[in-house]
């Protein structure tokens, strides 16, 4: 692939745009908790639960009007402003967001079902896909021709429909799994962006400024400085909760972002037996959030085993297991956040830099990873052999 230049690239514009996303929502969230607290939206502590003590939640409200703000930030810059004059994409994903930050404030303070949540985020999902938000094409590794790896597949809107709404409830689901340590989801939430931000930068320098590039770089950018924002607020000892309001939010939007880069991409640009520049833009979707679906697969399967609804919690996720390990809650999140930069970011660089050295940068960084990982319980295995 053609190699990365910031020559050109409204990087700047997009920093600027993420950080007041990110200055917003850290000033809005000591508004909204107190907001929280009067209405009654407080997560008491459960048996399943890491807090102790009862915690305010709909955080969320806070980083929905961060990414609102950031967007008109955007809209504002004539060079950003491309992203509204040429796709609805922006739009689709601020009023899908809007909805589904609603339905989780409802959630926060009431508990609704989990198949009225379930109905609300199909809904969503079919707001993106009304404002333009779908896969229009989609690349398989079979019925290659010649030297061609593989070939595309052209969706119908039926199709291209029903792929957002799957992408949508498994992220929105996947995210809200990951929500059960102080400032887990948020954290994943901003490298999860900040990569998909990257990657979408990345085909902008590519496609010589394609005008398509520019939505999904500016959802994602609105959605890593909200994040960022309210990690402050969210680590441990968490002031506030994010909640279903922002859980959802960002699987969401990342649903958005993740379907405009991918989902309009333009094949041509690509060799046929440029097997990596193919995967790309899966490979970047599946590697920024491994963490959150491999921990949902694995809650639905474990659950269903047991013979209950795949909606019902339990206290065996991933961060849980790291807790049992011998991990603190700060290091517990900062190994999640290690492994998931580590895949995510190694995603982006595979289709910006040289394969090779990327590889061995990635293979040295999950080794550390692992290690750092097994160090409490190979600790343990040794005082217990010396007792």
């Amino acid at each position: 692939m053609t190699p990365i230049t910031t020559a050109g690239l409204p990087i700047r514009e997009y920093i600027l745009v993420g950080l007041i996303s990110a200055t917003l929502t850290y000033l809005l969230t000591g508004l909204v908790r107190r907001f929280a607290i009067r209405a009654g939206a407080i997560a008491n502590p459960r048996a399943r639960d890491v807090h102790v003590i009862p915690i305010p939640r709909m955080g969320g409200i806070a980083m929905y009007l961060g990414v609102a703000g950031g967007m008109a930030m955007a809209h504002q810059l004539p060079v950003l402003r491309r992203a509204f004059e040429y796709s609805l994409d922006p739009v689709g994903v601020l009023i899908g967001g809007l909805v589904i930050v609603l339905i989780g404030a409802v959630d926060d303070r009431f508990e609704i079902d989990a198949w009225t949540k379930l109905a609300g985020q199909v809904l969503c999902a079919g707001l993106l896909v009304i404002f333009g938000v779908q896969w229009n094409v989609f690349w398989v590794p079979w019925s290659g021709n010649g030297d061609a790896l593989g070939s595309v597949v052209i969706l119908d809107s039926n199709q291209g429909s029903l792929l957002v709404v799957l992408l949508v409830v498994l992220l929105v689901n996947g995210m809200n799994f990951v929500d059960g340590l102080d400032g887990l989801a948020a954290g994943l939430g901003f490298i999860a962006a900040a990569a998909t931000c990257a990657f979408s930068l990345g085909l902008l320098n590519s496609s010589g400024g394609d005008v398509g590039a520019y939505p999904p770089a500016l959802i994602a950018a609105t959605l890593a400085g909200a994040c960022l924002g309210f990690l402050p607020h969210n680590f441990q000892p968490a002031k506030i909760f994010m909640g279903d309001s922002g859980s959802m939010l960002i699987g969401l939007m990342l649903a958005g972002a993740t379907t405009s880069a991918s989902g309009k991409i333009s094949y041509v640009r690509f060799g046929g037996s440029d097997a990596l520049a193919l995967l790309s833009p899966l490979l970047v979707v599946v590697a920024v959030l491994f963490l959150p679906m491999l921990d949902l697969v694995m809650a639905v399967i474990r659950r269903t085993r047991r013979g209950e609804s795949p909606f019902a919690a339990d206290k065996m996720h991933l961060h849980h297991r790291l807790l049992e390990i011998g991990h603190s809650q700060r290091r517990a999140v900062l190994l999640i956040y290690l492994w998931a930069g580590l895949l995510g970011f190694g995603a982006v660089s595979l289709t910006l830099f040289d394969t090779a050295a990327v590889l061995w940068v990635i293979g040295l960084g999950l080794v550390l990873a692992a290690l750092v990982s097994v160090i409490p319980r190979l600790r343990s295995r040794n005082q217990q052999g010396v007792s």
